[in-house]
């Protein structure tokens, strides 16, 4: 058995860690595999490249993940998203487990269900404890600040961890990550009440959502979209945006 690559396995960890956590079930396609499975629109690259899985059940609305690996492009990329239900103030959980070329890169966050300057009482409660963990961690030797639009930081949480890393750098990142995801645990646990009410929250999940896998915000989704194709990318988007 071929050993996983270091943002494989961190993705995997992380997968199955939420998987067991919460007693999800996986959802297959009709032949028994991921929900979907990715297929090379490029030229350098054939055939199968990476997969969507998804995952329900335990008190989360899904957890979805997607993996892309082509080593003709040197690419090693893992996402998962682990969506609270439309109704819950607890925040979503996202993962970004990544190598391209010669570097790693990573992209850590819980993604805040209501304003948050609107209701520092939320914030207090559900993203004030994460400062400690958040300062440990941007203080990790070997990685490097990753540029992304100001746009982009504004769609997530003031303690989103987005960075590059070298190998060393990235091989450090699990303690800290295990710091959010057993905060977020702790939320499931002990309840998040919301400062605003159930359509309040629907509606606002369903305009950030739309933002942050939004191409014009994320070029991300442009970049992918001549490899794995049009529709691919669409019923992907659909998937995360909670539309389908």
């Amino acid at each position: 058995m071929s050993q996983l690559s270091l943002p494989a396995q961190l993705s995997e960890d992380t997968v199955q860690n939420i998987v067991n956590h919460f007693g999800m079930t996986e959802v297959h396609d009709e032949n028994g595999g991921p929900f979907m499975t990715l297929i090379s629109h490029a030229p350098m690259a054939q055939g199968e490249v990476g997969s969507v899985r998804v995952f329900e059940g335990g008190g989360l609305d899904r957890l979805i993940t997607c993996s892309i690996v082509v080593p003709a492009m040197m690419l090693d990329s893992h996402m998962l998203y682990g969506f609270t239900p439309k109704t819950s103030a607890i925040p979503h959980f996202t993962l970004d487990s990544v190598k391209a070329g010669e570097h790693f890169a990573f992209h850590l966050d819980m993604t805040p269900r209501v304003d948050l300057a609107q209701h520092i009482g939320y914030m207090n409660e559900v993203f004030h404890p994460l400062t400690e963990k958040f300062d440990a961690a941007e203080a990790i030797e070997g990685i490097t600040k990753a540029h992304i639009s100001p746009r982009q930081r504004a769609i997530m949480s003031p303690w989103m961890l987005v960075h590059r890393a070298d190998e060393a750098g990235f091989a450090q990142l699990t303690p800290h990550l295990d710091g959010y995801l057993n905060h977020w645990y702790d939320l499931h646990t002990n309840g998040v009440t919301s400062p605003i009410s159930e359509e309040e929250l629907v509606a606002r999940d369903k305009a950030n959502r739309a933002a942050i896998f939004d191409p014009e915000i994320d070029p991300v989704w442009n970049r992918i979209q001549g490899l794995i194709g049009e529709d691919a990318v669409s019923q992907l988007r659909s998937m995360l945006k909670g539309e389908s």
